[in-house]
């Protein structure tokens, strides 16, 4: 089973700051990118950022200048450092994860996306 918890969320005011993280575990072969992903209410989920296992790194545009992606791939660790929120940056943020499991019992190796619980990020004043 591979898990994969979020932490760092919570109400700022605009312009402050928060730091999300996100640890993945289990039994994990590879990992070969993570991201962050958020929705908000009556909305769709979007990607806000992603990093690969060799270090690209994107971006959504609205983001762009503000938040820093960064990972620990020895810790199975990805974080997001988000500056300069604004109310629109409101919604819960998920962490994603596409990694391969290594075989377990009878369940062969296997590739696939996986997803946190989800961390509320509230900006208002």
């Amino acid at each position: 089973q591979v898990q994969l918890v979020e932490s760092g969320g919570g109400l700022v005011q605009p312009g402050g700051s928060l730091r999300l993280s996100c640890v993945a575990s289990g039994s994990i072969f590879s990992i070969y990118a993570m991201g962050w992903y958020r929705q908000a209410p009556g909305k769709q989920r979007e990607l806000v950022a992603s990093i690969t296992s060799g270090g690209i790194l994107n971006y959504a545009d609205s983001v762009k200048g503000r938040f820093t992606i960064s990972s620990d791939n020895a810790k199975n660790t990805v974080y997001l450092q988000m500056n300069s929120l604004k109310p629109e940056d409101t919604a819960v943020y998920y962490c994603n994860a596409d990694l391969a499991e290594y075989p377990v019992g009878a369940r062969p190796f296997r590739r696939g996306d996986y997803w946190g619980q989800g961390t509320q990020v509230t900006v208002s004043s």
